[in-house]
């Protein structure tokens, strides 16, 4: 099963439990959107009050009555206002609820104040935040939201070249002669692993290359060994890492345990593991546009350009870290909640502890990708 087939069943089973769940707890209170003995805010008597009525009428669902409450409906349409929440070519937002949000006042004047509103969506692959600065204005003794539209980008028709290489497998037959050798797995191996005790727990941060001549799916687990060789934990990195490798391809990896110290720790033995899969350097994704910013808000930020023509439903995005010694003391990772369109910048935010911030000498960046139209 390549990446491409596992994230979209994910995506697919994800998708279902939520509607399910959207249905069951329809969504209505800003703490906790799920909670359905939260009730409505009557009227829209002050900025925040109609501010956190438009953010509940978005957690349900109920687009016409939240377009219909805007105060500038007239500058779009109500399926771009659903877009702009909702997404478009399956991006993450497609899979996404709205969790919980928050509603801040920045200020206000006899007719017209600005309210912050964070909200807090549910994926697939956990929580992202969307922050927007609402201005509100009074219609007679109510007050209305005008919603800063961000509306999805055009593409203009264009012929896009693509010359990349592509592996296809071709495994052994079920007709095959019994005992017939398939083709072999892929060689990797683990190029740097790096234990930290962080937050009661313990972080195994590495790096993992993929040292063949064809692509592989690769996978890490690790086992924490005490002083007596028992097992005190055993567990893989998850999405914490670029599942696909080309050929020498290297990828990051960052392993959680949690409730154990590192004094417990006298061992770690790691097992990276890879099968062989079908693979195309198509999409490339580029990044750009890299910055570092320090404290109070660290974090990498920067911008994803897809330049195929293909559209690119989710993007995974995973920073490297490291000191001025080149030792890894970060691993962190983002997907941005927008469908990457061809030619068409995107940006990510990779969020650092503050602690580790001060720690960086430099980074590496690498992209992954999920097509729908490669899900068949």
């Amino acid at each position: 099963m390549t990446g491409s087939r596992l994230l979209g069943i994910i995506l697919i089973i994800a998708t279902v439990v939520l509607v399910v769940m959207g249905t069951i707890h329809p969504n209505q209170s800003g703490a906790m959107i799920a909670d359905s003995r939260a009730r409505l805010i009557g009227s829209a008597s002050s900025p925040q009050d109609a501010v956190n009525n438009l953010m509940q009428q978005i957690g349900r669902r109920t687009w016409e009555a939240a377009y219909a409450s805007l105060a500038n409906k007239g500058e779009f349409t109500e399926t771009e206002f659903v877009r702009d929440l909702n997404g478009n070519y399956g991006s993450l937002r497609s899979y996404a609820n709205l969790d919980g949000f928050d509603s801040q006042p920045l200020r206000a004047s006899g007719d017209e104040a600005q309210v912050r509103a964070r909200m807090r969506w549910a994926s697939v692959v956990g929580i992202f935040e969307d922050s927007r600065d609402l201005r509100v204005v009074r219609n007679g003794s109510q007050w209305e939201v005008a919603w800063p539209i961000v509306r999805e980008a055009k593409v203009p028709p264009q012929v896009i070249p693509v010359n990349y290489l592509r592996w296809d497998v071709v495994y052994r037959g079920a007709e095959d002669d019994w005992g017939a050798q398939d083709v072999e797995a892929p060689h990797v191996r683990i190029i740097a692993m790096h234990p930290v005790d962080r937050g009661g727990g313990v972080v195994i941060l590495g790096e993992v290359l993929n040292e063949d001549v064809v692509p592989a799916f690769v996978t890490v687990k690790a086992s924490l060994l005490g002083s007596n060789g028992s097992t005190l934990a055993t567990e893989d990195s998850f999405d914490k890492i670029s599942h696909i490798l080309l050929p020498k391809q290297v990828s990051p990896f960052r392993i959680d345990f949690r409730n154990v110290r590192l004094s417990q720790v006298d061992s770690v033995r790691i097992q990276p593991s890879a099968n062989l899969v079908a693979a195309s350097a198509d999409p490339v994704i580029g990044i750009e546009g890299q910055k570092l910013t320090p404290l109070p808000d660290s974090s990498l930020t920067g911008s994803l350009v897809n330049q195929s023509g293909q559209v690119v439903n989710v993007a995974h995005v995973i920073g490297t870290f490291y000191d001025n010694k080149g030792q890894i003391v970060w691993v962190a990772d983002q997907y941005p909640s927008r469908a990457l369109l061809p030619q068409t910048p995107v940006p990510f935010t990779i969020s650092l502890p503050a602690d580790v911030s001060n720690k960086v000498g430099s980074y590496r960046v690498v992209a992954s990708t999920y097509s729908s139209s490669r899900f068949q």
